[in-house]
């Protein structure tokens, strides 16, 4: 079993490597900065900005069925890669409507070259605000280091590592401590673009070690096999409207291994 699992571990360092390795891999020569077609990635000059609300018929998270219905509020500010972005969302933790769970997430992070690496705090209101303490179980606030590299907009090929670094966060072992998690989260992603506004996004994550993902139970898992289609309409330059639907399966839940999910949204960019 272990030798199984330090096999995986190969492959998916491996498969990091070449993701990484595919915006070097240009042709050499006089001409060679106009065949770099991997790495277009574009400057960011002045102020950025963006706004969007969706609502949902489900919140799916990284293989997780997390509620019911709710409406989720983005809004982002940037300047020259450095960005601030504060996500809320208010929805039902189940279909009867007997419980209602907010969440509020700000993240700070740095955005350029294809590579995004942003620390995320989430605050799920059930304790207070500066609550760090370590605790068994889910809940509660989280600090958690992301970081995502996408290939180029040609090649729209994604890996992202996701580590929770403090917060509610372990398990107990047999003596009664509480054990440090360091729960974890790796995803390769795909995304390609139709005309007329459609695109399909595929998404493949696992959980390398026991972690929330899996409910503090077990070791290695896939967590989640993903497809998303999106359709998106331009309403004004900077201004449009998204219908979306998600398939998202989870071969390690006990159950919801199966789950559906249908947004609708606007945004500004």
């Amino acid at each position: 079993m272990n030798g199984s699992r330090t096999a995986i571990y190969r492959k998916v360092i491996a498969l990091a490597i070449v993701v990484g390795a595919l915006p070097f891999l240009n042709n050499a020569g006089a001409h060679a900065e106009e065949s770099r077609w991997l790495d277009d990635y574009s400057q960011p000059v002045g102020l950025t900005y963006g706004v969007s609300q969706v609502v949902q018929s489900a919140y799916l998270w990284r293989g997780l069925n997390v509620g019911a219905l709710n409406t989720q509020i983005d809004a982002n500010i940037g300047y020259g890669g450095l960005y601030l972005d504060m996500w809320w969302s208010l929805g039902a933790t189940n279909w009867q409507f007997t419980a209602f769970q907010p969440e509020v997430d700000f993240s700070l992070g740095f955005n350029r070259w294809g590579l995004n690496v942003f620390l995320l705090y989430i605050h799920n209101f059930n304790c207070g605000f500066f609550d760090f303490g370590q605790h068994p179980g889910q809940g509660g606030n989280a600090l958690e280091l992301d970081v995502r590299y996408t290939v180029s907009s040609k090649l729209p090929l994604s890996i992202l590592w996701a580590t929770r670094l403090t917060a509610h966060d372990g398990y107990l072992n047999a003596a009664g401590d509480t054990i440090r998690a360091y729960s974890s989260y790796l995803e390769l992603s795909y995304t390609h673009r139709f005309k007329n506004g459609y695109s399909l996004y595929a998404a493949f994550g696992l959980t390398p070690w026991k972690s929330l993902y899996t409910h503090y139970e077990g070791d290695f898992a896939i967590q989640n096999i993903e497809l998303r289609l999106r359709k998106d309409w331009d309403v004004a330059p900077r201004c449009g409207l998204m219908l979306q639907g998600q398939l998202a399966v989870n071969p390690a839940a006990p159950i919801d291994v199966i789950n559906t999910n249908i947004t609708f949204g606007v945004y500004l960019k």
